[in-house]
Parts: C-alpha cells; sequence; structure tokens
C-alpha cells in the first residue's frame, strides 16, 4: 500500500515545483468595506471591469488578513493560489454561477504551498474545474473551510489540520474524489460521485465522516491506509465497487452507515480492530471480511447489531436518498435513521 501513496505524492509534489504560481503582484491601494466579508476589506472581482480587479489572483494577492474577495459571476481560466493568508474569505456568487477552469498548472486552485500555508481560510460559492489531474490541493495549512463548491476532479490535502469540506459536490475524478495524506480534515453533508475511489486516507491522517453520500465509485467508496484513523457516522454508500476497507495498520468506527450495492461491505485487516455497530448493509456480496477473507457475523461480535434489509431509498434512480417512511434503518440503536438522508414527512 505504500506504493499507492508515495508514486501520486511525488509526482504531484515534483509538477507542483515546476509549474508553481507566478511571484505576487503588487496592486492598487483601498477595497470596499461594503459586501460580504464582516470585518476587513472587500475585494470584488469581475470579468466586465465593474470591480476591483478582473482576476482573482490579483484580488488575492492585494487582499490582507480578515479580507474578504468577492466574484462575479463568469468563466475564469487562470490558475489560483492562496498562501500566507489569516482568515481571508474567498467568495463566489453561485456554484452555478462561478466558473474556475485553471490554466497551466497541475491544480487549478492551490491552498497554501510549500514551505508557506494558509490559516483559517475560507472558500465557498463556485465550480472548479480540474486541470493536470487535480482540481483543488490544499498544502501545508491549517483551519481551511470548503463550503457549497462543486469540484469536477480531484481534491487533495496533505500536511494540513482541521479541514472542512461541506455541503460541497466532488466527481469526475480519474482517480480519487477526495483524499488525504498525513493531515486532519472532516467531510459533512456532501456528494461524492463518479471516481476510482470516493475518499482515501493515507499516512497519519484523522478523518471523520458525517452525512455524506458517496456513490458510483469504481473501487471501495472510503478506502483507508497506513496508520491512518477514520470516523464513518450515517452515510450513505451506495453502488460502489466496494464499501469501506482498512488496510495496513489503519483503524476506525463505521456505525449509523448504509452500504447498498457492492462486492464488499466492511473489509479490514486482523492486525486491527475496527469497531462496527449499527450499519445497513444490503445487495452486498460479501458483508465482511478480513484479509481478504470472508467472515459470518459471529466472528465479529459488534456486526450483530447491523440491519441486513433493503433500505428503501425514496428514489435512488434519481439520487434521492432519503428514506421512506416505513423503511426497516429508521430508530436502530442510538441513529433515529441510518444513512445520511434522513426520512420523508408523512
Amino acid at each position: 500500500m505504500t506504493g499507492f501513496w508515495a508514486t501520486p505524492l511525488v509526482v504531484i509534489g515534483a509538477l507542483l515545483v515546476l509549474c508553481g504560481p507566478s511571484e505576487m503582484l503588487a496592486q492598487e491601494q483601498g477595497g470596499s468595506r461594503e459586501g460580504p466579508s464582516g470585518s476587513g476589506s472587500t475585494w470584488y472581482v469581475a470579468l466586465d471591469g465593474s470591480g476591483h480587479f478582473t482576476s482573482i489572483q490579483e484580488a488575492i494577492d492585494q487582499a490582507q488578513d480578515g479580507d474578504a474577495v468577492f466574484i462575479k459571476a463568469g468563466r475564469y481560466a487562470e490558475d489560483v493560489t492562496v498562501h500566507s493568508k489569516e482568515g481571508l474569505k474567498v467568495i463566489g456568487e453561485g456554484r452555478e454561477k462561478v466558473f474556475l477552469a485553471g490554466l497551466k498548472r497541475v491544480g487549478t486552485l492551490h491552498i497554501g504551498k510549500w514551505p508557506y500555508g494558509a490559516t483559517n481560510v475560507e472558500i465557498r460559492g463556485l465550480t472548479v474545474q480540474q486541470h493536470g489531474g487535480l482540481g483543488v490541493g490544499i498544502f501545508n495549512g491549517a483551519g481551511v473551510t470548503l463550503r457549497n463548491l462543486k469540484v469536477n476532479g480531484f481534491v487533495f490535502g496533505q500536511q494540513v489540520q482541521n479541514v472542512h469540506i461541506e455541503h460541497c459536490i466532488v466527481g469526475g475524478s480519474e482517480t480519487t474524489g477526495i483524499a488525504f495524506a498525513d493531515s486532519q480534515a472532516t467531510l459533512i453533508d456532501n456528494l461524492i460521485h463518479d471516481n476510482d475511489h470516493g475518499v482515501s486516507v493515507g499516512g497519519t491522517s484523522i478523518v471523520h465522516l458525517e452525512r455524506n453520500v458517496i456513490t458510483r465509485s469504481l473501487f471501495e467508496g472510503v478506502l483507508v491506509a497506513d496508520q491512518g484513523k477514520v470516523t464513518l457516522i450515517q452515510n450513505t454508500l451506495v453502488k460502489n465497487g466496494g464499501g469501506v476497507t482498512f488496510q495496513d495498520d489503519a483503524t476506525g468506527r463505521v456505525a449509523g452507515n448504509i452500504i447498498d450495492e457492492a462486492q464488499v461491505g466492511i473489509a479490514w485487516s486482523v492486525k486491527h480492530t475496527v469497531n462496527i455497530a449499527h450499519n445497513g448493509l444490503h445487495n452486498i456480496d460479501v458483508n465482511y471480511q478480513v484479509d481478504g477473507q470472508a467472515v459470518s457475523a459471529s466472528l465479529k461480535p459488534h456486526a450483530f447489531s447491523d440491519v441486513y434489509a433493503a433500505p428503501k431509498f425514496v428514489a435512488p434512480h434519481r439520487g434521492d436518498y432519503r428514506l421512506q417512511a416505513n423503511s426497516p434503518l429508521l430508530h436502530v440503536g442510538e441513529f433515529p435513521y441510518l444513512g445520511a438522508r434522513g426520512p420523508v414527512r408523512e
């Protein structure tokens, strides 16, 4: 499994060094204190020239700690990097209105870069199209929040702490939807779809996943390797090649999730215990697997609390994974419902 992580990291790192962003550009002074920032100045970006800048990168370079950059609707063909900033907000007019396309380098949007990080930065309300196999790269920072983004491609974090990815749509990567190495992150209420792997966790990462829908992964919905530690609470994993796999020295907890339509539900190594409780498993070839061998629930005592029944989704063909009012996955153990989406109201 070491090779799985080492090769992409070496390639990505080398390309980032060779194709890094240009030097910071000095821009005009001043900015509006009206708008979405709350404190500090707000810098407006508009392609038609109605803002302070026509380039997102120029606005970010000008912004000081605590400022906000507000991006008006349009398609921005540029590479964007946020680094050496504290408390900066980058806010698009809406993810269906602002499209960041990338230009030359590997990775359309970088947050932090070696050896400089970014702290307490929030980016929201826009769409990012991956370039060179990477959509969003988060490097060497802390307190980074991605909210209400659409990323057509790969999101990758390395050596970052306190990352929050919330209410985002991530899909269409040739590799993984979201991956972390040696990082700490929380993923809540995201849709992660149509990737090779949904979420991959490696190195010494600690990742919490809650109320995410992960669907149509070619391989596992969630893959945890090396010394990674992952907690999965009330997620819906449906139509993936596999459900959740722990490899190497990885550990974690899997509770309150729905795993539907997969070759293997939950797989782990015999060397390390994975806490499994109150999951809904359905239409799976092998529910549990240890070191590649199928095992029965009797060999995993907590698995007796799992429920083996059809979830009764409202309309899975339309991507509506709420539960019907008569679903057998309501009021299971400590959970009012299993999975990421609550039941319909009668």
